[in-house]
């Protein structure tokens, strides 16, 4: 083997346009279009490529999210020599947050000199030693522990009125883990899998609980119990105003229940035959009402099979500009995009969707209402494209269940703060990171002083620090002007700066008697 790396190292040296003898530490001349350049490396230099994290660690630390996070982990080590908690959660979220999605790439955090200080850490521990330390903690205590913490991001929001997304996302799968079932999976038939159902609050794209379970067990029959879990922990006056799902929960059982315990629900129901029926009877009455973006809606009653009752359902439709006949089965990423098609007297083509809902509300307002629902395909898209939700797999359900729950926490976070920066916009990690985190920095130590540098090649930089400078002035009034504050109490008054569009300009309190984890 040395001998091969030997001649690896000879030829990578020793070819046209390089320097024929060089050590291998370099430094190396290299051709480029500029000209003739020297390369060499500093590997004792204290740097970091997440050059703003210092900013994001100050919000965590004014907002009371780390250092309890690190303090209630359910891990107990006994040998002397074991890794501490602090640099087992540190690690973990320094690699959600820098983007990760396999436990391998922790490795890219290992030369880093700069972030595991910010976070008072000693050092960044192994994806091995990650892994190993995870399957010690217990399923059951790890998943209270996250709950805890993804509540404690929420709760100050719950007693505003505001709307449950419930959804469930196919992650596939490509080894042999432990839940790993070909079952529904749109975009890789065939292809085992496992089933995260989530639960989203509408506007604010928070997540307030994800569970995780095997490939078959994707349908809200599954899902059903840790809804109803997550909503027991609140207390009455912090449930949503609004329950709203796709077709999948437009059954008896879960219509029952929610009308059992009071809330209010929006599902869309499937284009059975008795609701094609319904919607041919009405395509040729009048009295349409306007729903916005070119929908019109009509509302009537209906009971199909295994019904217990009559319910109300609404109707929406909208024109089709271009006429085919392929349109009822036109896929795009396994989605269908018309529900149901329907040529009337006028040779007019429409779309419909058709809504059962308890809600006491005005006919127009279901249109956008069942609209907005689709915002969770967004945060879907951005967890687990950019957040680790498709990956971090390991073989056991247990590690992906505490891991799920650890990158939604980490991307609650991450949210809150690029909307403490910019409060119009909800800014996608695609966007963010590179605005907000990325950046060469440099640490300096002069006069007992510690000092980082920053530079950063994006184009946006000068108006960020402008943002930075104001979200670091609110930040240090919260430490210095109130200090008899609690850390709740100041988490308060983040939500009320960051989601000031979100909560029309209101201010937040703490919920009375509530106690964080």
């Amino acid at each position: 083997m040395s001998n091969q790396n030997e001649g690896i190292s000879g030829h990578l040296t020793g070819g046209p346009g390089l320097v024929e003898k060089a050590e291998e530490t370099g430094p190396f001349l290299v051709n480029t279009f500029g000209g003739r350049v020297q390369v060499d490396w500093d590997s004792d230099a204290s740097v970091t490529p997440l050059g703003q994290l210092a900013f994001f660690v100050e919000f965590l630390k004014q907002g009371g999210l780390f250092d309890p996070l690190v303090n209630n982990c359910p891990l107990y080590l006994t040998s002397p020599n074991a890794p501490a908690k602090r640099d087992f959660v540190g690690t973990l979220v320094l690699s959600i947050l820098a983007g990760h999605c396999r436990y391998a790439h922790i490795t890219c955090l290992h030369s880093d000199g700069v972030s595991p200080e910010l976070l008072g850490m000693e050092k960044i521990l192994s994806e091995d030693s990650v892994r190993r330390l995870l399957k010690k903690i217990n399923e059951l205590k790890g998943i209270a522990w996250l709950q805890g913490h993804l509540d404690y991001v929420t709760c100050p929001l719950l007693r505003e009125p505001w709307i449950l997304d419930v959804d469930t996302t196919i992650k596939p799968l490509y080894g042999h883990q432990e839940g790993a079932v070909v079952s529904y999976n749109p975009k890789k038939p065939g292809r085992p899998s496992h089933a995260y159902h989530s639960y989203i609050m509408a506007g604010s794209r928070l997540v307030l609980d994800v569970a995780v379970e095997p490939g078959n067990e994707h349908t809200s029959k599954h899902a059903s119990p840790s809804l109803w879990a997550l909503l027991h922990r609140l207390e009455r006056a912090q449930w949503p105003k609004l329950l709203r799902g796709d077709a999948g929960w437009g059954s008896e059982a879960n219509m029952a229940c929610a009308e059992q315990e009071g809330l209010a629900y929006l599902f869309k129901l499937r284009m059975t035959a008795k609701v094609k029926s319904l919607i041919s009877r009405l395509t040729g009455e009048g009295n349409w009402v306007d729903a916005g973006k070119g929908w019109a809606t009509r509302e009537t009653e209906l009971r199909l099979s295994g019904w217990s009752r009559q319910r109300r359902v609404v109707v929406l439709r909208r024109r089709v500009k271009e006429r085919t006949g392929l349109v009822a089965s036109e896929e795009r990423d396994g989605q269908l995009l018309l529900g149901f098609p329907e040529i009337t007297a006028g040779a007019d083509l429409y779309e419909h969707a058709v809504l059962v809902t308890s809600l006491d509300a005005e006919l127009e307002v279901f249109g956008q209402l069942y609209r907005d629902r689709g915002d969770a395909e967004n945060v879907f898209d951005e967890l687990k494209g950019h957040w680790g939700w498709g990956g971090f797999t390991t073989r056991d359900l247990a590690r992906c269940r505490l891991v799920a729950r650890l990158v939604a926490l980490v991307y609650n976070w991450w949210s809150i703060y690029a909307r403490l920066i910019d409060p119009e916009h909800h800014r996608e990690a695609i966007t963010s990171r590179p605005l907000l985190l990325h950046a060469v920095a440099r640490q300096v130590r002069h006069a007992k002083q510690t000092h980082i540098k920053i530079t950063s090649s994006h184009g946006g930089a000068p108006a960020v620090r402008r943002r930075l400078a104001q979200v670091v002035t609110f930040l240090s009034g919260l430490e210095n002007t109130a200090e008899q504050l609690s850390y709740l109490e100041k988490w308060c008054q983040i939500l009320s700066r960051a989601l000031i569009k979100y909560l029309n300009g209101r201010v937040i309190r703490p919920p009375p008697g509530y106690l964080p984890a």
